[in-house]
Order: structure tokens, then sequence, then C-alpha cells
């Protein structure tokens, strides 16, 4: 009985060598009713001629066969009856179950993030519902999966996003970033910076140059720009009768639209993140996400016009619409508001410490370590012979966390080395800077679990699918513009729309490029183009959204009554944004220069400036 037993077991590992050995599976985790998937295999047994997979009635011979790995490309289904086998010869050696749904349910969990941000005005709740919708998609819709769903959305989507090394970097180099203005700010180098530079304002129009210059020179970070210089510009506006209306609007529209195209701000991590999480089923586009996102700079055409019409604004001294009757009515005021708290974060755990001397290197010198550092990590750990080669193989990832790490330990040794502060008061310091970076990361987060859902449903398929030949080539970048300005209108948030949308758009523009005439490289305009218009047209909105959460900061940094602020705004967002679209990306997707377009974009808004523009009564 023993040996009948010990033969038994040799016999049963033996099959087991044979058809069961290592065999593993890559395939859809929900499949789609019409919709084209791919399912490989990997495995010693795999290079057999007689190799063949069966799926209801149907048998599907190999698309490609490689050294141990098999794959079927292009199955399609509208229904399945039992378990997915693969055969060797009339011998079943691999197995394996799946549930499919409808093609169009696989879009639900973006749709419902945005519908629920239209009708909430929230972003979080929103992206954290569609996960859970999109989890329970994954188990097919049963009863029972509803509840083990809502508990996957922690225990597997949003715990894997996060240990994910380059997400994990990302968000180091975000908190440590924040932490670094907390320091700044604090230690009295960010006012130094701003009270050297406005010790010459002393007339309304130097005044707003000096915020206009402000604006462009605190580029790190849109709400650490808003913040800082809304707060500490508050003081100089009402002594020098500027308009709360005019700082609302020199403050907002110089934060976001720089945080947009500097390659060093808090804004980069998030944004390449999202890039490269939707470049993950694309393999023929070779260039790093950091690389994607610089060619992108050059068509977002709204932050750059966006700058130059506050300049314009600034240099001609001309407004129009609200705004010139807001600067006219400030002007007339007799009596100064010397509102002394104008200098302070009201409510806030950013403040600057009592007594200190504003030194100006206190800022100047982290934020310097923080560009010469990651210049140098970037090339350093880059290969090539041209700049382009260089960047392309960098490490940018660790090149963001080295130099944020650096710049928070130069502002940190500044402060106590010079008895400024001390090591709990810095400590202190940068945690309430990274506190302020806490809701940017809360959305990160999500969305990387959102793209997730997204990946797993095959949205990207379906949306490829089903527009992919339908959306001429030339006109895809405006589209996207215009969907994501529309999104981002009725949530109030810029980055849950680009978290959103950015995975959906890149499958769907090399999807649309692939199906057009000519080769892809030569069309690698139009998904820079629509990259920088998924940023882009986002911002464009937010600048025009009562409910936008850079919009609501700009106010009460600022002190201007909400409503007032978006009314006065407005006009000028229009404004550029128009011009950005028609003028800017527009032409772009037919192939015009960015450089020819982006003159045109500025000569318009020269002369909007110069028709529609009135000068204030000084």
């Amino acid at each position: 009985m023993k040996n009948f037993f010990h033969k038994t077991i040799i016999i049963i590992l033996f099959f087991i060598s044979i058809y069961g050995q290592d065999i593993s599976v890559d395939a859809p985790k929900i499949i789609l009713k019409n919709i084209p998937f791919k399912i490989s295999f990997t495995g010693e047994m795999l290079n057999n001629d007689s190799i063949f997979l069966f799926v209801n009635d149907t048998a599907f011979t190999p698309n490609k066969v490689s050294e141990k790995t098999i794959l079927f490309n292009k199955i399609t289904i509208s229904h399945l009856d039992g378990p997915i086998n693969l055969y060797d010869g009339d011998k079943i050696v691999h197995q394996f179950e799946r549930k499919i749904i409808s093609g169009w349910v696989s879009i639900l969990p973006p749709i419902i993030a945005i519908v629920l941000a239209f009708i909430y005005r929230a972003v979080v709740p929103a992206l954290f519902a569609a996960i859970w919708y999109g989890a329970w998609a994954v188990s097919g819709f049963g009863v029972f999966t509803l509840i083990p769903s809502l508990l996957n959305t922690f225990n597997y989507y949003i715990v894997n996003t996060i240990i994910d090394r380059d997400h994990a970097i990302i968000i180091l180099f975000t908190f440590m970033l924040g932490g670094m203005v907390g320091i700044v700010y604090r230690n009295g180098g960010m006012h130094g910076i701003i009270k050297h530079m406005i010790r010459k304002a002393n007339t309304p129009k130097k005044g707003q140059f000096a915020i206009w210059v402000f604006g462009i020179i605190v580029f790190f970070d849109d709400y650490s720009n808003t913040l800082i210089v809304g707060n500490t510009s508050r003081l100089l506006c009402d002594k020098l009768k500027i308009s709360r209306q005019k700082l609302a609007y020199l403050v907002d529209s110089t934060s976001a639209p720089v945080a947009t195209i500097a390659v060093i701000t808090t804004w980069v991590g998030f944004q390449i993140g999202i890039i490269s999480d939707s470049l993950k089923n694309i393999p023929e586009i070779t260039e790093t996400p950091y690389l994607l996102f610089l060619h992108s700079i050059p068509y977002s055409f709204y932050p750059f016009l966006a700058i130059t019409l506050v300049g314009l604004v600034v240099i001609t001294g001309k407004d129009f619409g609200p705004m010139l009757i807001a600067e006219k009515t400030a002007r007339s005021i007799k009596t100064v508001n010397t509102d002394q708290k104008s200098n302070s974060f009201e409510g806030s755990d950013l403040f600057l410490k009592d007594g200190v001397v504003q030194k100006a290197r206190n800022a100047i010198i982290p934020i310097l370590v923080l560009i010469a550092s990651m210049l140098y990590f970037i090339f350093t750990s880059g290969e090539g012979e041209t700049l382009k080669d260089i960047l392309g193989s960098s490490d940018t990832f660790s090149a963001l966390m080295h130099a944020t790490l650096l710049s928070a330990l130069t502002a940190a040794a500044l402060s106590v080395g010079q008895g400024i502060l001390t090591i709990n008061e810095t400590l202190d310091a940068w945690f309430s800077g990274l506190k302020f970076m806490l809701m940017g990361f809360l959305v990160l987060v999500l969305a990387w679990a959102l793209a997730d859902i997204s990946k797993d449903l095959n949205t990207a398929n379906y949306v490829v699918s089903t527009l992919g030949n339908s959306i001429p080539l030339e006109l895809l970048p405006a589209a996207v513009f215009i969907v994501s300005a529309i999104l981002a209108f009725g949530s109030g948030s810029s980055w849950g729309v680009m978290a959103i949308l950015m995975p959906l758009v890149i499958p769907l523009t090399w999807a649309v490029m692939n199906h057009s005439e000519g080769e892809n490289i030569e069309n690698m305009h139009i998904m820079y183009s629509t990259i920088a218009c998924v940023l882009t047209g986002s911002v464009w909105a937010d600048h025009c959204s009562p409910i936008s959460d850079t919009t609501i900061l700009t106010s009460m940094a600022t002190g201007c009554e909400l409503m007032d602020h978006v009314k006065t705004q407005m006009p000028y967002a229009i404004s550029a944004g128009l011009a950005a679209l028609f003028l800017g990306t527009l032409p772009a997707g037919f192939g015009a220069p960015w450089w020819l377009l982006l003159c045109l974009g500025v000569i318009s808004q020269v002369l909007i400036i110069n028709y529609f523009g009135k000068k204030s009564s000084d």
C-alpha cells in the first residue's frame, strides 16, 4: 500500500510537471462584449504547434509564438458560456475563468466621478465612489460582492497605487517641496523677497507690475503662489489704491498658469505621474513621461497667453469689463484700508514668526539649490550625446526627490544655523507646508486608483474601439481642450479632471494616430498638443469657475469677495482662452508651427487691450 501511494504521487507530480508547470496567463480581468482583447501564456511547454485557445465553441490559433510565450490577439466574443481553455492537442494544459460585461460599463467610473463632482462640488467623494463602482464591475456585479468591492478599493487598489515606487517618489517630492515652502515662509525668506522687490513700487502701475513679477517668481506651486503673493500684497494694494479684484486677478492668473508650464513645480510630479500611468499599455511610445511633458509645453497656449495678458494689463494700465469699474472705484476712495493682518495667513498653520528679520536669501538659496540640484541629477542620471537623449534616459523621478530633499534640508539648516527657528519650530514649519499638500495628495492617490480601475475594465480599449476612427486627427486636440474645460468648470478641480482624462486621452490619441495617414512620428505633435490640452483646458476653466479650489483660495488670500473675483476675472480668462483655442490649438492640429501661433495669440491680446481697454484715473 505504501508503494502504491508513492507511485501515485510520482505520477501526479509527473503530469503536473508536464501540463501544469509554471504556465502563467496575462489576460484582462474583465472581458468586454464585442471589444477585441488579447491573452498571452508563458511556460515551458508552449512551443508546440498543436497549441490553440478554446473560447465558447470557437478555437483560436496563436497570432505570435516565441520562446516559452504564445500570444492570442484580437479575440472578440459576445458572450462567455464557461471557462477559457488552452489546449495542447486534445489535452487542456491551462484553464481560467473571467466575467464578461457590456463595453459601455467600462466608461462609467470616470463618468460617475465627473457627474458626482458636478453635483456635490467635491472631487474626493466622487473619485472614491467611482473606484468603488469600478471594483464592483470587475467582480461582475455580484450581489454578494458589493461590500467586498468596497473593501477592495482600500486593500487592493489604493494600497497598490501607494506602494508603487514611482508613485511613492512623487508623493515624497510633493511633500518635501511643500515642507520647504513652509520653512521659507516661517523664517521670513519669502517675505524678504517680496519686501525687497516692492521697495520702489510707489504707484498703482509699479505695484501691479511688482505683483505680476512676484507671481512669476513664486513658480513652484500654485497654492503657495496664491497664499504668499495674495496675503503679502494686500497691504500694498490698499496703500496704492489698487482694487482687491485686480489683486485677485493678478494672483490667480499667474499662479496656476506659471505652475503648469514651469519645469520644476509641485505640478510636475502629478503631471508626470498621470502621463506615466497612461503609457503603460502603449509600449510603442519610447519617450519618457518627462520628455512628453516637456514637448507639450510649447503647445500650452492658454498659460502663456494668460500670463502675457496680465503683463499687458499691468504695463498699459488699461482694463475692460467689470474690472475697469472696480479699479475706478478703488482709485476714488479717499481713505485707505490699513488692514494690519493682511500680511498673515489668517486661520492657517503657515505664518511668519514674530520678530524675524526678513532676509530674502533664506528663500533664494533653497530655491537655487532646488533648481541646480534638479538639473544636476537629471543630467548625471541620463546618457547620450544629445540633450534629448540625456533627458529621455534620465531618472527624473529620483532627481525630483533628491532635489526637493536637499532644498528642504538647506532651508532648515539656514533657519536653525542663524538662530531664526529652533529645530522643533523648523519641523513644525515643514509640517505646516506639508499639510497644504495633503488634499492634492489625496486626489492624486484616488486618481491613480481610478486609473488602475480603468485599466482593469479596459476602458481605453472601449474608447479607442468606439471613437478611434470617428474623430479627425487634426481636430482631436481642440476637442480635448473643450472637454477638459467643461469638466473642470463643473467640478472645480483641474487636478481631478487631469487625472480622469489623461488615461483616456493618451490611448485614444495614439489609436487615432494609428488610423491616420502618415507615420506616427510625423504626428507626434498631436500627442504633445492633446497632453497640453488636458492640462491647460482645465486650468482655463478654473479661472472661470466659482467653485474652483484656486479661485476660492485666491478670494480668501486677497480678501476679495468670491463672486466679485469671478465676475471681474472672467472677461480676461475668456479672451485668453478663446485665443488659445482658435489661434493656437486648432491650427496646431493642422501642423502650423507653435511659435507662429503663439505670436498670433499675443498679438490678439494686444489688440483686445488696445481696442476694449481703458485707463483708470490715477
